[in-house]
């Protein structure tokens, strides 16, 4: 695992928000690299820090100095329509609200990465329908969203996630909506997607349990990496 390229690789990383009362320091010089392959689970208390740094791994955000590598390529060397490019390439997205659009089924709502990256129609309508039919879902296609249960719309949005066959999937709080059974169920196709697909996972929970699928385990504190462990107690 250690030999593998990294697919995340952050550097000296310090984040600052200006406020009225001040410069506010969220993120204090971070080092982490993140291996093709690994399964993260981000901890930590709210303010810790956990959020912001996903922002930023997601290119929603830059950070203020410091470097950051996202498979092979410095961010903070892109303009804005290269970072949307590299960001709809690598990186799929699953969040703890579900974040689909309801007004439209759950084929369009798959397809919806595959529009930006200008795929045709038809091939977009014929991948989504492979990755409804990945997770389970293909006869509910033309559903919408409010017309399948909760955990049903977290497979669609990994669903959604996967049609770009995306390197590093991004989830926040994936299973913070879903009731125990369902929660296991969801993070059993993530760690599925890890092993046998071999896809880079990162997830930021507060949940004990949801952590322990992840080979991984950061936990963050005021801005900084807490410990950082492996499976067996191993530091990464």
């Amino acid at each position: 695992m250690q030999n593998k390229t990294p697919v995340i690789d952050i550097k000296n990383l310090v984040k600052n928000y200006k406020t009225e009362a001040g410069e506010l320091e969220v993120l204090k010089s971070l080092n982490i690299s993140i291996s093709e392959g690994d399964f993260v689970a981000l901890m930590g208390p709210s303010g810790s820090g956990k959020s912001t740094f996903m922002n930023i791994l997601g290119c929603l955000d830059k950070p203020t100095s410091g470097n950051y590598i996202l498979n092979g390529v410095d961010v903070a060397s892109m303009n804005k329509d290269g970072l949307s490019r590299l960001r709809n390439e690598v990186i799929g997205f699953v969040f703890q609200g579900f974040n689909l659009l309801p007004r439209i089924n759950l084929i369009d709502n798959v397809a919806l990465p595959l529009v930006y990256a200008g795929v045709d129609k038809a091939k977009r309508t014929q991948k989504a329908i492979e990755m409804l039919k990945s997770v389970g879902l293909e006869k509910y296609a033309t559903h919408l969203p409010s017309q399948i249960s909760g955990g049903q719309q977290q497979r669609v949005a990994i669903a959604r996630a996967l049609v770009n066959s995306p390197k590093l999937i991004l989830a926040d709080e994936p299973t913070g909506n879903l009731d125990t059974k369902t929660s296991i169920e969801i993070m059993n196709i993530f760690t599925q997607l890890n092993k046998q697909n071999g896809i880079t996972i990162v997830l930021v929970t507060h949940e004990h349990d949801i952590a322990d699928f992840a080979s991984r385990q950061i936990h963050f504190r005021d801005g900084m990496v807490e410990t950082d462990e492996r499976k067996g107690g191993e530091n990464a």
